[in-house]
């Protein structure tokens, strides 16, 4: 079953996730500890956030040794962009609208 593109965003809402996504978006699949490196963060709690990016589609992961690499999913992140723009789209056509009516 397709996940909803407001699953992505409520994945998104969290201030630590998206930190996630632009750490894996610079440097590509990396473990949890290289994840954790640098932050006040546990392990534990970058665990817990990427399960929930990973049920919104966002991540996944793969084992390499003993370790989980997580990416980044870049089709689901390009499917959430082009959603906005066509909110955004449909948000111009709106106002153009509005002003074209003020201005009659």
């Amino acid at each position: 079953m397709p996940r909803p593109p407001s699953a992505v965003f409520a994945a998104l809402g969290d201030e630590t996730r998206l930190k996630l996504v632009s750490r894996l978006s610079e440097h590509g699949p990396l473990s949890i500890t290289r994840l954790t490196a640098g932050s006040e963060i546990t392990r534990q709690a970058i665990t817990k956030h990427l399960r929930v990016m990973n049920r919104a589609g966002l991540v996944h992961s793969s084992r390499l040794g003993r370790e989980s690499v997580w990416q980044l999913d870049q089709q689901r992140l390009e499917h959430a962009r082009q959603y906005l723009d066509l909110i955004s789209s449909r948000w111009d056509q709106a106002l153009e609208r509005l002003r074209k009516f003020v201005e009659s």
